[in-house]
């Protein structure tokens, strides 16, 4: 009896946008920057922030509205307003959503992404969903209110990284911050400021060569699964047609 075909899935990430922008912002500055030969290989949503933005966009003129955020927070970046509701809300997302593998964030949501595996950890967020096990972090930095980096960077950051760093990027010494706390790091360093960079050859191969690695470190029972329902129903329907 011939085997069923196998398809193995793309590694599965949850998208969290800049601070006063949206999913599909996000969506189309990936889209527009990245090249097919990457986006081919992830599997990739974009959820608006959960907070209508209470205040001037950045992206205003450029991109039309709405805009989100995921919280808020005083002038030093210090103490956060509404940050357990914006955690409760991405793991109702993952729940409805999911499963994802990994989590990739710009910006303000970049800053959640490599704080969220510590705080998973730690058993303060996302303890319904499963481990996050893949990070790409671009235009991140740390967390820098006390009560949350205490338990978000307590322990290394264990899971694979991948980090975009901007040349003129005014989070850039965060971001080499936030590299000091992970433990399987991959980065690639641009010429442009905070933005989703284009890649030239040496950092597309950089992209490529961890895209490959996290696929091949799927668990193989989910790799395999996530299709089976439409490969049996594929083979049912040739089937019939042969009757």
């Amino acid at each position: 009896m011939a085997s069923e075909p196998e398809i193995v899935r793309k590694p599965r990430f949850l998208c969290l946008h800049g601070f006063r922008t949206r999913g599909a912002i996000l969506k189309k500055q990936i889209e527009t920057n990245w090249p097919q030969s990457v986006l081919e290989k992830i599997d990739l949503v974009y959820p608006d922030a959960p907070f209508p933005a209470q205040g001037k966009a950045d992206v205003e003129g450029i991109f039309d509205p709405p805009y989100y955020e995921w919280f808020q927070f005083n002038k030093e970046f210090t103490s956060y307003t509404n940050f357990e509701e914006c955690l409760a809300y991405i793991e109702d997302i993952m729940i409805k959503q999911g499963p994802f593998d990994g989590l990739l964030g710009f910006s303000q949501g970049a800053i959640l992404s490599g704080g969220l595996p510590g705080l998973q950890a730690k058993g303060v967020a996302l303890t319904k969903v499963p481990k996050i096990k893949y990070l790409i972090i671009i235009g991140g930095a740390k967390f820098k209110s006390e009560s949350v980096a205490e338990k978000a960077y307590s322990s290394p950051i264990q899971c694979p990284s991948l980090h975009f760093l901007g040349e003129t990027d005014f989070l850039r010494p965060n971001g080499l911050e936030l590299l000091e706390s992970c433990v399987d790091p991959v980065v690639i360093h641009h010429p442009q400021g905070h933005t989703i960079p284009r890649f030239d050859e040496k950092g597309l191969e950089s992209v490529m060569s961890f895209l490959e690695r996290i696929q091949k470190m799927l668990p193989e029972k989910q790799a395999k699964e996530i299709y089976s329902t439409t490969i049996k129903n594929i083979i049912e329907i040739r089937i019939r047609a042969q009757i």
